[in-house]
């Protein structure tokens, strides 16, 4: 008999992230939501990671009542996010009451499967919110963040595996940020969680598709022990993104293990996002086939991405060759931190800043903190003489403890600052998104009445499982401005189109 091997759908959430910039409206992931809901999966990726942040920033769409949304459309599916650890979904970290507020809101509101990572590998920073989990009784996952250097083996990651279990988190999740996760190196932390930890420890595996190599770690994942992997709709798959599902399906064909999903739900899935995926061609990523230099580099494709904004933002385009060269060397002055969220933006700005400005003339505030353990402890030594740049920019000591240890309770004054803006409807769920983007949020609650935007530029035909007639044009629910009299008052109204 075929041992059967689960499967996490990523389209909802990863897969345009890492291909579309994360600007899929909700109503075009909507009519897709009952094929997966009868798939097979054994969850589906959803919320977190940037979605929140693009949410408010892009698509004026309340990140909240999507997850609402998503938990009605799909009832069979367990919900699964990705949470930053103490970071939760901004970029700093907040007090224990805030994660435990946010968690119990995020459970509230819908979400099963919460995978918790560090972007540091830093226990301490994921302790608190796998606690509020599984007061919940909600599904704890926690995750080691993949990478490569000197310092990372095998063995660490499998010790990490096992500080993860003792934790009591459900799973364990080893996430591959960057397409770095060689079939080998795949093989030999599964095996080894599993040898060190007991069979009955579920293991995920996530990958991205960037170096051309990681269908088959999954495969040697698989062989492993591995008892899930992400993989994204082939429509929306490969480059920066993932291995195709569809693939993932065919290559386990004959081998011992099976993926139970439904081919003619796929077969729907896959059409409907390949008819909405040149809409968004203006965000598609710029990385098309494999990138093999990402073995050398380790930089994820959209760090790279980010950094090119930066360089054109200065009219130094020509010198991103000199970046790429820069961001290992700040890496391993930094103490070798995984590239991953929001590690990965530190490292890459201080890389420009550095090849500007002179090497650490100018240091971000961010890359300070980073330094002196602000975000947490760095797998490695920190360069004594930048730790001691860090200090004089920074006007502080360098830390030893958990740096949520250093935080007061903040929830009054969220919530006071909150209320007190146009727009917000005073309810937790508000409060929170205040306390994620306190910078974005304010004009979010202004604008919010008028609806969510779908930047997608409109089709020539109705794309499949919309409902609308095939062939009939698709209108964008794009705001347009009426001056309105009214009772000798002239006001301006902002309509939104419903669709067809």
């Amino acid at each position: 008999m075929n041992k059967i091997i689960d499967v996490t759908e990523l389209a909802l959430r990863d897969a345009h992230q890492s291909l579309l910039a994360t600007r899929l409206a909700l109503e075009d992931m909507a009519p897709a939501c009952a094929d997966i809901d009868r798939a097979g999966y054994w969850s589906v990726e959803c919320w977190g990671g940037a979605t929140f942040d693009a949410c408010i920033r892009f698509l004026n769409e309340d990140p909240w009542e999507r997850l609402r949304t998503f938990r009605r459309l799909l009832p069979n599916s367990r919900l699964q996010m990705l949470l930053r650890g103490q970071n939760l979904l901004g970029y700093r970290h907040y007090e224990d009451g805030i994660v435990d507020r946010f968690v119990d809101k995020a459970a509230e509101n819908g979400m099963d499967v919460f995978r918790i990572f560090d972007a540091l590998n830093d226990i301490r920073n994921i302790r608190h919110s796998v606690g509020a989990v599984r007061r919940n009784g909600k599904h704890a996952q926690g995750t080691i963040c993949y990478t490569v250097s000197p310092l990372h083996t095998s063995e660490t990651f499998v010790e990490m595996g096992e500080r993860l279990v003792e934790l009591g988190c459900d799973s364990i999740c080893l996430k591959d940020m960057a397409a770095l996760l060689r079939p080998q190196a795949a093989y030999d932390i599964v095996k080894g969680i599993k040898t060190r930890c007991g069979e009955g420890v579920r293991i995920h595996v996530h990958t991205h598709s960037t170096t051309g190599v990681t269908l088959v770690s999954l495969m040697k994942a698989i062989e492993a022990g591995a008892d899930c992997v992400d993989t994204a709709i082939s429509s929306l798959s490969l480059g920066p993104g993932h291995n195709p599902t569809e693939s993932l399906v065919a290559m386990l064909d004959g081998s011992g293990y099976e993926a139970r999903l439904n081919k003619s739900r796929l077969q729907r899935i896959k059409d409907h996002f390949a008819a909405l995926r040149p809409r968004y061609q203006a965000f598609m990523s710029n990385i098309h086939g494999v990138d093999t230099d990402i073995f050398d580099s380790q930089i994820p494709g959209g760090m790279i991405s980010n950094m090119e904004s930066q360089l054109k933002q200065q009219k130094a385009e020509n010198r991103l060759a000199e970046v790429l060269l820069e961001v290992p060397r700040v890496r391993e002055d930094a103490g070798f931190p995984p590239l991953v969220t929001p590690s990965s933006q530190i490292v890459g700005t201080q890389a420009v800043f550095n090849v500007l400005m002179g090497r650490y003339k100018v240091m971000s505030s961010e890359f300070a903190d980073l330094m002196l353990g602000y975000y947490g402890k760095a797998p490695g030594e920190r360069d004594p003489a930048v730790l001691a740049l860090a200090e004089q920019h920074a006007h502080k000591k360098a830390i030893v403890q958990r740096p949520a240890d250093l935080l007061q309770p903040e929830w009054e004054a969220l919530s006071a600052a909150a209320t007190a803006l146009a727009g917000c409807n005073g309810s937790a769920e508000d409060v929170l998104t205040y306390a994620m983007f306190p910078q974005v949020a304010p004009a979010f609650f202004t604008s919010r009445a008028l609806g969510p935007k779908n930047l997608g530029a409109a089709p020539d035909v109705a794309p499949s499982g919309t409902g609308v007639e095939p062939g009939a044009a698709v209108p964008l629910r794009t705001p347009v401005a009426y001056d309105v009299k009214l009772n000798g008052h002239s006001h301006r109204v902002l309509v939104t189109p419903v669709g067809a």
